[in-house]
């Protein structure tokens, strides 16, 4: 079943910055999400809701971007950039906590479980996944 890939303002925003390398790699991962739905993303995101629902795949180099399916077939690209532990500015992770509105503790061991749950079923998020699309739109406007 094909899935609807509907990317962010803030992932827009992001994506206007990348390099024409870094473009290509986006866009045959997002040509694979749309064909393969979960099946196209590395790993989940662990600790509390909504962070548990949330799935990450490795572009290239640092480059990540972080997806949430709101039904099996529609699918919201929430964030595109690098992961950098030197520069929280930048740094994708510190973005998404803030969007969410949670940091993990440091002292919490992390596991990359695979995106599609039992039965190749995506992490389904319904109504959450369109409030976190929102407020990735609120952070594009503080962006500015």
């Amino acid at each position: 079943m094909p899935t609807e890939v509907v990317t962010t303002p803030r992932a827009e925003q992001q994506i206007d910055q990348l390099r024409t390398a870094q473009m290509k790699q986006l866009a045959a991962f997002v040509k694979e999400l749309e064909s393969r739905g979960c099946a196209a993303l590395g790993y989940r995101l662990t600790g509390d809701d909504p962070l548990a629902h949330l799935c990450v795949k490795h572009l290239g180099g640092s480059l990540r971007a972080v997806v949430a399916f709101e039904r099996s077939d529609r699918a919201w690209l929430l964030l595109v950039g690098p992961h950098d532990d030197g520069d929280p500015g930048i740094d994708v992770y510190t973005e998404l906590y803030r969007m969410v509105g949670f940091q993990p503790p440091d002292s919490v061991k992390r596991t990359k479980p695979p995106c599609c749950g039992d039965g190749g079923e995506a992490p389904k998020m319904g109504k959450v996944a369109e409030e976190l699309a929102d407020s990735a739109t609120q952070l594009r406007r503080r962006r500015r």
